[in-house]
């Protein structure tokens, strides 16, 4: 799968521009602030139905103007995908799919797979555990249609559970049956939900542990490190159903559901420590990396489907002796349209001659 052409309205710094993208390496190329990331953002847009930096999406719409268009000219499995997606303020967006709009945004998802790698993704090792929920959850959703909606519903259970909690704590009353009535339905979805999690861990794990010894692999200057990663669940251990009968007096007084899915984490470790105490910043870099491409061959792995590759100011995280060993192997037949942003025009091109593949370079500038 590849996107052919991108057409641009009133989204985020672009006025109006189009694209028409080669099939292997696509650089964006420009000084900071004209719209590389944005480029990129676009296409995420039209994959994940949100973006990948501000999921916030009439805050993406360019200042002074009202709305914003994107759409997308992709080549799948021999025969083209049109879509389109513009919001205009104060309405609900809309996706469509070759002229037709969807009911549900998430309908949308799976059909079109990206993996982007960028300086946002510490956020992964810095931030909550909601942030690697996300991820995980965006892996699984790509290729199981049946988890999203079933994570909507329990999202939908959750938020309804917890209104009524803050109801009887205001009216200083208590309806035990009322309760149960959410119980039942939240640990129902919570344990396929939980069993999912589990299933997609045992296998991911080990895709990106072999991921990591290959990127350190080919660095010289690299000690033996091993990465691991852990599913932290309070299902892990307990009966979801007792659990949260057993927690209902600390729900009552705290007014939210303090126990199940949506409590969730991944342990990140190196050498069997945190790797957010304990990783360098190099470390953690590569880390991230192996996290991202081990997400491109799981799901290429389910969908049959090679994902659009974005790679996001990828000089920010190795020296160019390293891009240049990624850009190598992402240039390989394993992988399919790869974009890379980059503040040097020369550097970017001293390293894609290297690898001897088809490229396009687009000089971006800023508008006037």
């Amino acid at each position: 799968m590849i996107i052919k052409k991108l057409s641009l309205v009133n989204y985020k710094n672009f006025s109006s521009k189009d694209f028409e993208f080669g099939e292997k390496l696509n650089c964006l190329v420009g000084n900071n602030g004209v719209g590389k990331t944005n480029v990129l953002d676009a296409i995420y847009h039209l994959s994940y139905t949100k973006g990948y930096f501000n999921s916030v999406s009439s805050q993406n719409i360019r200042y002074h103007s009202d709305f914003f268009v994107i759409e997308g000219i992709f080549a799948k499995d021999n025969r083209s995908e049109v879509v389109s997606c513009s919001l205009k303020r104060g309405q609900k967006k809309v996706l469509k799919r070759n002229g037709k709009e969807y009911e549900k945004l998430s309908d949308h998802f799976g059909l079109l797979p990206v993996v982007i790698i960028s300086p946002a993704d510490t956020d992964l090792i810095r931030e909550g555990s909601d942030v690697r929920r996300k991820f995980m959850d965006s892996i699984i959703s790509s290729y199981d249609r049946t988890y999203l909606t079933t994570l909507v519903n329990y999202n939908r259970v959750l938020s309804q559970r917890n209104s009524l909690l803050k109801y009887f704590a205001a009216n200083h009353t208590f309806d035990a049956n009322n309760i149960e009535i959410y119980n039942l339905q939240l640990v129902n979805l919570g344990e396929e939900i939980f069993l999912k999690r589990k299933d997609f861990l045992k296998e991911f794990i080990p895709i990106f542990e072999n991921k990591y010894k290959e990127i350190i692999g080919t660095f010289d200057d690299t000690p033996e490190e091993s990465v691991s990663m852990a599913y932290k669940s309070q299902l892990l251990n307990e009966d979801f159903c007792d659990l949260i009968k057993q927690n209902i007096d600390r729900d009552r007084l705290l007014q939210y559901t303090g126990v199940g899915l949506h409590k969730d984490d991944l342990i990140f470790s190196l050498n069997g420590y945190n790797i957010k105490k304990n990783g360098s910043q190099g470390q953690q870099k590569s880390f991230l990396i192996a996290l991202k491409l081990a997400q491109y061959d799981f799901v290429k792995k389910h969908t049959g489907i090679n994902p659009i590759l974005l790679l996001d100011d990828i000089f920010d995280k190795l020296d160019e002796n390293r891009v240049s060993h990624l850009i190598k192997l992402v240039s390989g037949e394993h992988f399919g349209q790869v974009f890379i942003t980059d503040t040097h025009p020369e550097r970017t091109k001293s390293i894609i001659k290297r690898v001897e593949k088809p490229y396009e370079i687009f000089n971006l500038e800023t508008e006037n």
